[in-house]
């Protein structure tokens, strides 16, 4: 078992957290070979990330207050079967109508994980310290989202896309034994005989009154919606209008995604000197310059797939250095509910990217442009959101016990 306050604890729960972006970004170079065997067309296709986001989004609101009252190892427990169980069904999926409901439940299982892994850091630092573990531990999770469209794009070529989603049901099952015997339990189970509909309700109630969770939970959904643009349009785009192979795309997508895996790396470093609001700041105004930089990229240069790689690569750095001081922004003011909280924030947030993707991948059709113009209107009101509520989060700040 390990201990608290342990980087071995912060490794393990950012490997976890992995599984999401695995199970999303694995099958990325898949999806036209997705197309062509169940008969679906593009946008059938794109559906299968969206109504992922969706069993996320809506698992999320479950796991949290669940968790909040019977611990979070068990409830961790029973997200990763689920997972396990939405991954089989994904990999023997005769249609693509049985992909699509076999991704919402994966989408669930998975969400419990992301839940939980926040909250689980919560429960033991505050402050900048719960801002740099969000850091690092996106940062080694960020390793996924490189490494899993190159490896997605290989199996793609000599396997078949179902072969993905095998590779992914092995690592969710070796998940479930990592974390009956080395996960620690953080939170001590209620006892008491409460309703946890009308529990859940109050505490969400109670968060959504705070505004300085508004200003960070408005930075955290626009940013994420700019990534999830990313995500739902860039294999279309890298495959049909710039011609890649599924593995030069999983290239591609790799090669951008250095930029996030930079970007929570330098946070990790900045956060502790500057503190979260500061770094944030910075991400921000990574995010609009690198956003309005795609839109360059396909305005002044359609061909040129290095010009779009560098802004991508921007920003996401962007991305790396905001998403995770905005998160820990948002479950700071909530140490006794930061179950719900966590839970609150990924329903919005998945809910909201869930939806913009549809409609990228809708409008996706032999042009990049729908795709860089969510990515740049992503970048320009995360920056208005920082920009416009810095008074409210510093007064929130004041209000704080200083981070230990």
């Amino acid at each position: 078992m390990l201990r608290p306050n342990t980087f071995a604890l912060t490794a393990l729960l950012a490997i976890l957290t992995g599984l999401g972006p695995l199970a999303m970004d694995l099958y990325l170079p898949s999806f036209p070979d997705i197309g062509r065997t169940l008969g679906a067309t593009p946008s059938e296709v794109q559906l299968t990330i969206s109504f992922y986001m969706l069993g996320f989004a809506v698992g999320q609101l479950f796991f949290g207050p669940v968790s909040d009252r019977y611990g979070r190892k068990p409830v961790l427990s029973f997200a990763l079967v689920v997972f396990c169980i939405g991954t089989l069904a994904c990999a023997v999926a005769p249609s693509i109508e049985t992909l699509i409901a076999a991704r919402i439940v994966q989408g669930a299982g998975a969400s419990g994980v992301i839940v939980l892994a926040r909250a689980v850091v919560r429960d033991l630092y505050e402050g900048a310290r719960a801002a740099r573990e969000m850091a690092l531990m996106a940062a080694i999770m960020g390793i996924a989202p490189i490494l899993a469209p190159m490896i997605g794009g290989v199996l793609e070529e000599w396997l078949g896309w179902r072969a993905g989603f095998v590779l992914i049901l092995v690592a969710g099952i070796g998940a479930v034994g990592v974390v009956r015997r080395l996960l620690p339990e953080t939170v001590r189970a209620s006892a008491r005989d409460v309703h946890l509909l009308r529990q859940s309700l109050e505490s969400f109630a109670f968060i959504l009154k705070n505004k300085a969770f508004l200003a960070y939970l408005g930075i955290v959904t626009a940013s994420f919606s700019g990534l999830f643009s990313y995500i739902s349009g860039s294999s279309f785009v890298m495959q049909a209008v710039y011609g890649l192979s599924p593995t030069g795309f999983g290239l591609f997508y790799g090669v951008t995604s250095l930029g996030f895996i930079s970007g929570t790396l330098t946070a990790a470093h900045l956060v502790m000197r500057i503190g979260f609001d500061r770094t944030i700041g910075i991400g921000a105004t990574a995010l609009l310059i690198g956003g309005l930089g795609t839109l360059a990229a396909v305005g002044f240069a359609p061909t040129s797939m290095i010009s779009l790689a560098i802004a991508m690569t921007v920003f996401l750095f962007g991305f790396g250095l905001a998403m995770p001081q905005a998160q820990a922004g948002t479950l700071q003011p909530f140490p006794e509910r930061a179950g719900a909280a966590s839970s609150l924030v990924g329903g919005v947030q998945q809910t909201v990217g869930a939806a913009v993707g549809a409609v990228v991948g809708l409008a996706i059709g032999h042009s990049a442009w729908p795709m860089v113009i969510a990515i740049a209107a992503t970048g320009v009101v995360t920056f208005a959101i920082w920009a416009t509520t810095r008074r409210v989060r510093a007064a929130a700040h004041k209000r704080q016990p200083k981070a230990t």
